[in-house]
């Protein structure tokens, strides 16, 4: 009568492996698909609500078609003045494109610098040229190219465009090979085995392939919006979760392994002691991401859904696969090794022992000096500056985009080739247009005209309205362009019924600062209060939640004030992209709680047996190890994102690889033993833990 069970508990295994075999080779691809519906245009990446993201829509009125503009810069190869027959050439050279795929309307004319050794003009690009953009700015660099005695680069929106996509070029690949050959490194290192971080691995990259298959179908259909950086964090997010949530199953089933020879036993005692911490962890993580739905910035808006899917799909593949492929290996998974017959957590020993011994025996000393060095980090945390990335700052690396808008600051006003648009009614444009001139840091003011360009005749109006391009004085990325921009807003706003409004390029940057502001105070709550309802039904505490909170939020502080040490006198940044306090808060902060999860559901399982002191001592030793070990794959799989050449994602690796080594080592290792130990049964108020012997007296 036992044989047909015994037969009939391998189907699961062999259909969980299966179905993730077909997983892996029909959806797997579609890693490698994302990008064909991603999209880097910052435009559509706008808050939704801000008077910039309105003159967007208002614009579109005053041309036949939306389109992107290139700036052609000439400077004379001698450093001198350029003549009139070379502005003549640079005229007809613009000229020359007109008519070419992808070139909208008729170039401008080339205009000279007021120190006469410079020359700009402007050629209009369709937005939809995808792929066909680089070859499109060669073809205009070419024209551009037969004046004689020039140097020649492009500026504008257009080529900033095309830099950015050279910086996603091949993102796929490299970063995902990246990453996963760091896992592989430090999972070989951990396990001195060859079969099960090969099988970890294989069902971090199943999870992926899942992932990016259910985001690419909500993304071609509109659901979602997916650009470069959400790309990237995607594929970090998962290989990274997935890794956290294998090494944790395969810990414990290690540990029942000592225990029982019968393998599938085995699985299911780890599986039921390890799935309310995994769960719990991914909970976390995935509704921390979800409350970015709260912004009013969509590319905050975009990560939330996108991030919570690949941590759904990690879990998936870590409470399935994963288990599946332990019952039919065996001990076998940790070939060559072995793992010890008689190994337990209570007969551990190395570092983490001694750790515990040092917990153990002077615990306020512990948590004072590690609470002391915190504090001491996070005190420089208010030095971050998060007012934006100036646009010589936003790759890594030099862009051609970037040296040419230096260019064009050299020899014409800041704001050139980027001007703050304002859309205002017809009956009130000369009001506007004075007001315009009259506010501090405004260089030139000029109507479009029907033509197209502004000035030069009567304005385009268009439903009763007139667009007027206003030229700022200084670079239209620095912070005195949106002190410029926010008093333009007050000045002609001040104008009776002129109902104007003010875009562009600057007050897009000024607009997404105030919005990130926002965001934060409202976004940082629902994060906390998500994470302390998660813990409390967990732990089933009050104050131990609180106390876990805490120390993660203080972790993060003291990465944020690492940061900006590292970020202003290390690497030279100015400062970081608005967005970046928020992703780094929800990534360390959830990620911080899921190792504290770890570690303290352990502690509670081992207090209940043992009392409070003594689940505190086994719970880190025999958690130490691997806790640690998912904190480094983590801190390396977020540091891949370093390999791409944008100082957004550089300084998101810096924060997260940075905070989990952090919290790992210093937090989860010391300070919240240590609190535990020396506050005793009461840190588990009001559960039954609380009422149980093994305080710090004990």
């Amino acid at each position: 009568m036992s044989t047909p069970p015994r037969r009939a508990r391998w189907l699961i295994p062999v259909a969980l492996l299966i179905a993730w075999l077909a997983i892996g080779g029909g959806l797997g691809p579609y890693a490698g698909k994302l990008g064909e519906v991603a999209t880097n245009d910052q435009a559509a990446f706008l808050p939704r609500s801000a008077e910039s993201t309105q003159v967007i829509t208002a614009q579109r009125a005053f041309q036949q078609q939306e389109t992107v503009p290139v700036i052609v810069v000439w400077t004379a190869d001698d450093g001198g003045p350029l003549d009139s027959s070379q502005r003549t050439a640079a005229t007809g050279a613009l000229a020359s494109v007109a008519g070419d795929r992808g070139v909208e309307g008729r170039p401008s004319p080339a205009l000279a610098a007021q120190d006469g050794q410079a020359l700009q003009g402007i050629v209009q690009l369709s937005p939809d040229l995808g792929d066909e953009l680089a070859g499109t700015l060669d073809r205009v660099r070419e024209a551009a190219d037969g004046v004689p005695g020039t140097t020649v680069q492009l500026a504008g929106p257009a080529a900033a465009q095309a830099d950015l996509s050279d910086a996603f070029a091949g993102i796929d690949g490299l970063l995902l090979g990246v990453a996963l050959a760091a896992v592989l490194v430090i999972l070989l290192l951990v396990y001195r085995s060859v079969l099960l971080p090969l099988v970890i691995i294989l069902g971090s990259v199943f999870a992926l392939g899942l992932a990016c298959a259910v985001v690419y179908f909500l993304a071609d259909r509109g659901v979602v919006r997916v650009d470069g950086q959400v790309q990237g964090i995607l594929s970090i997010l998962v290989i990274g979760a997935a890794t956290d949530y294998a090494l944790l199953l395969t810990a414990r089933y290690r540990e029942e392994l000592a225990h029982t020879a019968d393998r599938f036993l085995a699985v299911r005692a780890a599986l039921r002691r390890s799935t309310g911490a995994i769960v719990a962890s991914a909970a976390t993580v995935a509704l921390g991401l979800l409350a970015l739905l709260l912004s009013d910035l969509t590319n905050n808006r975009a990560l939330g859904p996108v991030g919570a899917i690949g941590i759904v799909c990690s879990v998936l593949s870590a409470l399935t696969f994963l288990p599946a492929v332990l019952v039919l290996l065996g001990r076998a998974a940790y070939w060559p090794a072995k793992p010890p017959s008689d190994q337990s957590p209570s007969n551990a020993s190395g570092v983490w022992t001694r750790v515990a011994g040092l917990v153990d025996r002077a615990p306020r000393r512990v948590w004072s000096l590690a609470l002391v060095g915190l504090l001491a980090c996070a005190a420089f945390a208010p030095t971050l500056t998060s007012k934006g990335v100036p646009l010589d700052e936003i790759f890594v690396k030099d862009a051609p985009s970037v040296s040419a808008q230096s260019t064009l600051a050299r020899h014409f006003p800041g704001g050139s080739g980027n001007p703050a648009i304002v859309i205002a009614d017809a009956d009130r444009a000369a009001q506007v247009t004075e007001a315009a001139r009259r506010t501090q840091g405004v260089a030139s003011v000029a109507a479009v005209t029907e033509s197209g360009r502004p000035g030069g005749g009567p304005p385009l109006v268009v439903d009763g309205r007139v667009r007027i391009d206003v030229t700022l004085q200084d670079a239209a990325d620095s912070d005195a362009a949106k002190d410029t921009v926010a008093r333009l807003r007050t000045s002609l706003h001040a104008v009776p019924e002129a109902a104007a409004i003010v875009g562009g390029y600057t007050a897009q940057q000024y607009d997404t600062q105030v919005t990130a502001e926002r965001d934060r105070m409202v976004i940082v709550p629902v994060v906390l209060v998500i994470i302390l309802i998660i813990l409390m039904g967990l732990l089933r505490s009050l104050v131990m939640p609180v106390l876990l909170v805490a120390t993660v939020a203080l972790n993060f502080l003291a990465t944020l004030g690492v940061s900006a040490l590292v970020f202003e006198h290390v690497w030279g940044f100015a400062g970081t992209d608005s967005s970046v306090p928020l992703y780094g808060f929800v990534f360390l902060v959830a990620l911080g709680v899921d190792y504290n999860i770890f570690l303290m559901s352990r502690v509670r399982e081992e207090s209940l047996r043992h009392g409070v002191r003594e689940g505190v001592l086994k719970g880190l030793v025999a958690t130490g190890g691997v806790i640690t070990s998912a904190g480094v794959v983590l801190a390396a799989t977020f540091a891949a994102l370093g390999v791409i050449p944008l100082a957004f994602l550089v300084q998101i690796a810096f924060i997260v690889a940075f905070g989990v080594l952090l919290d790992t080592l210093v937090v989860r290792s010391l300070l919240v033993p240590a609190l535990v130990r020396d506050i005793g049964p009461a840190s588990w108020w009001p559960g039954v833990l609380s009422r149980r012997p093994g305080g710090r007296d004990a």
